[in-house]
């Protein structure tokens, strides 16, 4: 559903003409779990996105409808809830209490959404649709806020109210991605450096279809093994605030006293750190076969140190191997299942796709979904181009 048609349907139920907005999802390259360690990542939007549609009320109450769910819900401003209903509702929740501790006077709105990011695929249909309520809600404001301080605003609705411990990177490059280029972040500065990719590659995304359960908390607990490294290693290296700051020789030097399971987390994260800055570096200078080699040592890494990846991401990274026109490939997300990104001479997608999806199918009996995607551009505004002239 294009951003014409959900303003079509928002007339049709509100009975007004809206504004639209839209964000993208995200796939990052390379750089898993190092966001909240404020580390490095590399991420690119792409070409899915999670359109509002949104005009005001006369009072103080959302209504919020979803062209996906068949449920709708409808708040008072002055009373939101303060915990989640673990639906998709929260994060609009979620972004409308933020703003409103952040000083932005909301008002009352109706809210049409349409999703077109895979659920579950691990490729940030939440900050998407945070990022898209954020700016629809802010353009019945008088509110203009920089996107840097929106995707601070949309993590912290993530993290406060929907209880998820993401870090920054899915909200910064849904509102800061650029077409044809990944989007190098330093995740404590929020410096970032937009790093052109080749345009004879495309990003072919393999959704293994399947999402273990135990990822929520895993993935909480893995955020709490890399604090517990931070706490042990500030006691010899003061100027530690988290992981970012450890060096590869530092973390060899303390192997004693930290824990086995905690010094293989700190592992991943201290070595992924550099793998991103090589990455960036191999793709400024056209190095694709070492863009290649880095994603293979990140996915083996978050395999064996993090410990976050599954039979079924392991098969699909293994069966991309010495398909024509592969350069590397790697689970992304935050694991457990979702799905690997993989860099594709352009020529060769369609063909990497189908042969991908048939040796995965033979090996587990589950057929995958394949999305042959280009970098796209981050969130924003969406012309109507006149065509909703109809009145009601």
């Amino acid at each position: 559903m294009n951003a014409a048609d959900l303003a079509e349907r928002f007339q049709k139920e509100f009975h007004t003409q809206p504004a639209v907005f839209r964000a993208p999802g995200r796939v990052n390259l390379i750089g898993e779990h190092t966001d909240y360690n404020d580390g490095f990542v590399m991420p690119s939007a792409i070409e899915f996105f999670t359109r509002v549609a949104v005009s005001a009320r006369s009072d103080r109450r959302l209504v919020l409808r979803s062209a996906e769910y068949p449920e709708d819900f409808e708040f008072d401003l002055a009373n939101l809830p303060t915990a989640p209903f673990n639906a998709w509702c929260d994060y609009v929740i979620g972004v409308a209490t933020i703003l409103q501790q952040a000083g932005c006077a909301v008002t009352g709105a109706n809210l049409l959404v349409h999703g077109e990011v895979p659920i579950g695929a691990g490729l940030s249909s939440s900050a998407a649709l945070e990022v898209a309520t954020a700016l629809a809600l802010l353009c019945l404001t008088d509110v203009t806020m920089p996107l840097q301080t929106v995707a601070r605003l949309c993590k912290k609705a993530e993290n406060e109210f929907v209880g998820a411990r993401v870090g920054i990177m899915d909200q910064f490059v849904s509102c800061l991605g650029q077409a044809g280029h990944a989007l190098l972040l330093d995740c404590r500065s929020l410096d970032f450096e937009l790093v052109p990719l080749p345009e004879k590659l495309k990003l072919v995304i393999c959704n293994t279809m399947v999402k273990h359960q135990l990822s929520g908390g895993e993935y909480n607990r893995r955020r709490e093994e890399c604090e517990q490294g931070v706490q042990i290693l500030s006691k010899y290296y003061p100027g530690v605030k988290a992981l970012r700051d450890v060096s590869p020789s530092q973390l060899s030097a303390q192997t004693k006293v930290l824990p086995a399971i905690i010094y293989k987390r700190c592992l991943h994260v201290v070595e992924e750190n550099r793998r991103v800055l090589d990455a960036a570096q191999c793709f400024r200078s056209s190095d694709l076969q070492g863009v290649g080699r880095l994603m293979r040592e990140s996915h083996r890494s978050l395999r064996d140190l993090y410990e976050v990846s599954c039979r079924e991401l392991d098969v699909m990274v293994e069966a991309a191997e010495n398909l024509p026109g592969y350069c590397g490939g790697r689970m992304t997300g935050g694991g457990f299942g979702g799905c690997t990104v993989n860099l594709v001479e352009s020529p060769e997608a369609e063909s990497f796709a189908r042969e991908i999806a048939e040796r995965y199918r033979r090996q587990t009996g589950i057929s995958p979904e394949v999305y042959i995607c280009s970098p796209a551009n981050g969130a924003g505004a969406e012309p109507l181009r006149g065509r909703l002239t109809r009145s009601f």
